[in-house]
């Protein structure tokens, strides 16, 4: 029976940058298990020319160790690409372009291992053993600490009725569909609808809008009041720092969720370059042509349904409570993920710490464990705040894990990066108030 130190379950960009931070220090036997059979990162959404919306340091290391041979940097030198990429002065790599970096990386890490789905885990003898179905068969592993990274699922919301799911898609499957919704010819003009404003909204729409018949009729329907730009100003930026985890962490776990869903724009919101994009793609075909395009915001799904014609969709405008309905040949759901406790966790859930709505409870160092031996990727958006699917402090959480797994500094650890401070911090420098009378 293999033993490791550590297993990391799941070989995203957080686990791959633990493993890529893992491999230089000394006497630490660490693997990562992935079910998929090779690296794929959202394959669905790899629209041509889209970006990511962090710089490119935001990589597997470079934050927590520039030096780093698993760097985006190096990368793009051993593939003979970085003078084209420093010729190109943007910071925001292509998404194609980093999800072949990461790909590498993966394929370069000898911790990372393929068709190894983590069927179980149970715990005796000291140790955290793990039912593992690989190629050729089941296999026992066993390891002193667990760190999990198992992502996020597609969220389909429940108003979808079952026999909808024909002509409904997420956002996530949307190149794997994008020819069947551009199909032609067509025996009429098709209504094709997106439902959701984040970044994956915006994209899919520009695209059917630059790549629909002229006279097929094209629906964006949102919650949100307006179709909100990321946050994206210095001072904001500030809060993907350890001194705004430190603040989040420690506040209340309902005053946590109350700020989580006023936050949605720091990272959920479209890239101003986009809006722009996509405004000036409505206005060019204003000039000659009328534009069958239809904008709708504080509209909120109330149903989805089968028919004859394709989908019978009610919106509900909340504001004014008027309904909207109408027939869509298609939809796109932009309607984002959700975090999933894996079943494998079942054979272990006394060792692990839930809060009493059944969330995992992280403490400040990313731990779950009651033995403080089990760690989260990314599960704790409600206890840590938006910096949890940040990309660019997946090195610094790697750096945490990874010195509190070891008991050493095995990464430096940065505890004030920002010129503010959140919270009440004293203001003793300053001098105290006087009153005098006059």
């Amino acid at each position: 029976m293999k033993h490791f130190d550590v297993i990391a379950i799941g070989a995203g960009p957080f686990n791959l940058g633990f493993a890529a931070l893992a491999e230089p220090l000394p006497n630490l036997r660490v693997a990562v298990f992935e079910a998929k059979d090779k690296f794929v990162w959202h394959p669905g959404m790899m629209l041509p020319g889209t970006h990511l919306q962090v710089p490119f340091m935001a990589d597997l290391v470079t934050l927590a160790d520039p030096t780093n041979r698993y760097s985006f940097l190096n990368y793009l030198k051993t593939q003979n690409r970085i003078y084209p990429f420093y010729i190109r002065e943007d910071f925001y790599a292509l998404r194609q372009e980093y999800s072949n970096y990461l790909a590498w990386a993966a394929e370069g890490l000898d911790s990372v291992r393929f068709n190894h789905q983590v069927l179980a885990v149970s715990h005796a003898e000291g140790r955290y053993q793990l039912s593992v179905l690989t190629d050729t068969g089941i296999t026992e592993f066993t390891a002193d600490k667990l760190v999990l990274g198992t992502g996020t699922k597609p969220f389909i919301p429940p108003i979808v009725a079952g026999s909808a799911t024909g002509r409904l898609i997420h956002t996530s499957d949307y190149v794997f569909n994008r020819d069947e919704l551009l199909a032609t010819p067509r025996e009429r003009p098709h209504v094709t609808t997106v439902i959701g404003s984040g970044q994956s909204a915006a994209e899919v729409f520009l695209d059917l809008l630059r790549s629909l018949p002229e006279d097929d009729h094209l629906v964006w329907a949102t919650r949100s009041e307006r179709f909100f730009p990321l946050e994206y100003t210095k001072l904001t930026l500030e809060m993907t720092s350890p001194e705004y985890i430190d603040h989040f962490h420690a506040l209340p776990q309902s005053e946590r969720d109350r700020l989580s869903s006023q936050q949605k724009g720091l990272y959920k919101g479209i890239n101003a370059d986009l809006i722009n994009e996509i405004h000036e793609e409505l206005y060019q075909r204003s000039i000659e042509q009328t534009v069958n395009v239809h904008l709708r915001t504080g509209c909120v799904a109330q149903s989805i349904d089968c028919s004859p014609n394709g989908l019978d969709v009610t919106l509900l405008h909340e504001r004014t409570n008027e309904q909207l309905r109408f027939a869509s040949d298609h939809l796109v759901m932009a309607t984002g993920y959700r975090a999933e406790i894996p079943s494998f966790l079942e054979g272990i859930k006394d060792r692990v710490n839930f809060l009493a709505d059944g969330r995992y409870d992280v403490d400040r160092n990313y731990s779950i464990g009651a033995f403080q031996d089990i760690f989260v990727q990314n599960a704790e958006l409600h206890t840590h705040g938006f910096t949890a699917p940040d990309l660019g402090m997946g090195a610094y959480r790697n750096s945490v894990l990874l010195n509190r797994i070891t008991s050493t500094t095995a990464y430096q650890v940065e505890e004030r990066v920002a010129f503010q401070q959140f919270g009440a911090a004293s203001l003793d420098c300053l001098p105290t108030s006087t009153s005098s009378n006059v």
